[in-house]
């Protein structure tokens, strides 16, 4: 039954991410979703039809966000209506509303800032939900753990019959591993960024990191605790790094689930959760 959700997941992913190379063919009058994510390390738009059919997407790498907290504001907004109008220019119409998502625990004052740069960058807010939740959704999955490892932190919500239970959010992310690697080669940071995914570094690269993996892995660990959790599943754009999912199973003792492509989970999630209240 896990294998049948997460083939499907896997080909709903794979269309995603062919659109963002050539948007699916739409009509004028076609009612669209928008999501919009604001990562640590990526800021993402996804489009889908009304019956969450994937259009199209946007993705561009910049580092405005941290631990939740948007720390280039501007920079935020200008990156957001860039990928907007590029979008709005493939698809031949204007995107005018969106949801976007919040890593789980945020003070309300974060909520509201990140909804205030979806909201200069021209898109009115129709949703505000937490990163993992919007990735269960992705992943059709009513039970279990959904871990988002982004670029600063990792996150976990625990559901348990299709309702969440938990959640939490603690530092320890894609960048910690770009910081051990930069000290440990002795690179500058961002060399360190670009070092860390490219594939011919991979055996290098790999038991460097293990070390904060094993740390990402505790923080699941210590949250599911007394939750009954007998599955775990990886998202977020730092779950893409290969093997990372046997270094949490064998840490955890927990099946471990990656779906293909894990950074698009959250982003579609987000997108399907665009609904007017």
């Amino acid at each position: 039954m896990v294998k049948d959700v997460l083939n499907q997941a896997n080909s709903f992913i794979m269309e995603m991410e062919k659109s963002f190379e050539k948007p699916n063919k739409i009509s004028k009058d076609q009612s669209l979703k928008v999501g919009v994510d604001l990562g640590t390390s990526n800021i993402v738009i996804t489009v889908l039809d009304r019956e969450n059919r994937p259009v199209a997407g946007q993705l561009y790498s910049a580092s405005v966000v941290r631990d939740g907290i948007v720390v280039e504001y501007l920079k935020a907004v200008d990156i957001l209506r860039n990928l907007k109008e590029k979008l709005e220019s493939s698809l031949g119409r204007k995107l005018e509303c969106a949801a976007t998502a919040i890593p789980p625990g945020i003070s309300d004052g974060n909520t509201k800032v990140i909804s205030n740069v979806v909201e200069a960058a021209d898109f009115k807010v129709t949703n505000i939900i937490d990163e993992p939740t919007a990735a269960s959704n992705v992943l059709k999955i009513d039970e279990g753990a959904v871990v988002d490892v982004g670029g600063g932190t990792t996150g976990i919500s625990i559901l348990k019959n299709g309702k969440v239970v938990h959640c939490a959010d603690e530092p320890t992310g894609g960048h910690h591993l770009s910081l051990v690697i930069a000290g440990a080669l002795q690179m500058d940071y961002e060399k360190a960024e670009k070092y860390k995914v490219e594939e011919e570094n991979y055996n290098r690269v790999f038991p460097l990191v293990r070390p904060v993996i094993e740390k990402m892995a505790e923080i699941v660990l210590r949250n599911i605790k007394g939750h009954d959790v007998n599955t775990i599943y990886l998202v977020g754009g730092t779950c893409c790094l290969k093997n990372i999912e046997n270094i949490f199973e064998k840490y955890t003792h927990i099946k471990t689930i990656k779906p293909y492509n894990p950074l698009l989970v959250t982003p579609m999630g987000i997108a399907m959760n665009d609904v007017e209240k």
